[in-house]
């Protein structure tokens, strides 16, 4: 019984292996695939991943969905400023018909080989149309900012007619895009679909590299003498703000200071007003003892008159008796 079950279950098992093989098959969720008999494509592709059925007489052909690579040959082209440089470019690619994609291509082998001719083409009918720094920059910001700062300060900047700087069309990425617009009108025949194209490298024929360096050092002498210039403008500015607001705080300050010498001034002469009307004599006493103090020294000789009215407090040793006497006391 052991070996009759044995037998039964080899040749169930058997059977299912056989059954699957010629009438099932299973869809990847990273493929798709076209049913074909007798070579001839046998309804849509088959784009939902799972086990699915077929006939015995049908075969499977898979096909990618994911985005796929193409790696460009670099290529030398001249641009239309008559520069020659090495362009290697590189794309990202799907399969979004695969019935059409079979018919037209076949595998992608041959697709990478017809993307070929088909970017490399549109790059260099692209590249060859447009002037050198349109596959470089993207903006014209470095042109305007010094065209702007040629008028501001031209010494600084010097005169940007003796190098004159491409203004840019398109720049590098709207170049980009327009090949990519081309390739794709051309692919979508084949059942592709590019995502998109990107420079992955420009190099510069050695007998260029010189003149493309040059030019780039002299672009950035001139954005560096014009951010020192920006620069140079906004100190100057800081520092008249500064001094400004430094004469205001002076002038103040002096005004304030003024202010109060005038109080103190006022002040004294009330002071010196009020002991002078107490004893003017002893104010005149005072008065005269400073001008003495101020006038004489141990070398200075006075011939004086003695009806002086200067000399009427030498003429006694005492002047405190003098000034008592004059007063009556």
């Amino acid at each position: 019984m052991s070996r009759i079950f044995n037998a039964v279950l080899l040749l169930v098992i058997l059977l299912v292996v056989v059954s699957y093989h010629f009438f099932a098959y299973t869809v990847d969720e990273t493929q798709q695939a076209i049913i074909t008999r007798f070579g001839k494509p046998v309804g849509q592709a088959v784009t939902k991943s799972g086990l699915h059925f077929k006939s015995p007489l049908d075969q499977v052909n898979y096909f990618e969905k994911r985005i796929l690579i193409w790696d460009g040959e670099a290529e030398e082209i001249t641009t239309l400023d008559k520069r020659f440089i090495w362009v290697d470019t590189t794309a990202r690619w799907k399969i979004v018909d695969a019935l059409k994609f079979m018919q037209s291509v076949g595998n992608e082998t041959s697709a990478q080989t017809l993307l070929d001719d088909i970017l490399d083409g549109a790059t260099r009918d692209a590249i060859s149309n447009r002037f050198l720094v349109e596959s470089i920059r993207n903006s014209n910001s470095l042109l305007e900012r010094l065209k702007s700062s040629e008028q501001s300060s031209d010494s600084a900047n010097g005169d940007l007619s003796e190098t004159a700087i491409e203004k840019i069309e398109l720049g590098r990425d709207k170049l980009t895009q327009e090949i990519l617009k081309k390739s794709s009108q051309i692919v979508a025949n084949y059942g592709i679909e590019l995502v998109d194209v990107i420079f992955k490298r420009i190099n510069y024929v050695p007998k260029v590299q010189k003149k493309v360096y040059e030019r780039m050092i002299s672009e950035r002498k001139r954005a560096a003498a014009q951010f020192r210039s920006e620069g140079l403008g906004k100190k100057a500015e800081i520092e008249g703000q500064m001094q400004k607001e430094l004469e205001r705080i002076q002038s103040e300050a002096y005004r304030k200071a003024q202010e109060v010498k005038g109080k103190a001034d006022a002040e004294a002469v009330k002071i010196y007003a009020d002991a002078y009307n107490r004893d003017p004599e002893f104010y005149a006493f005072s008065q005269t003892l400073e001008t003495y103090k101020k006038t004489f020294t141990e070398n200075t000789s006075l011939i004086l008159n003695t009806n002086n009215d200067f000399y009427r407090y030498l003429k006694s040793a005492s002047p405190d008796q003098d000034l008592l006497k004059d007063k009556g006391q």
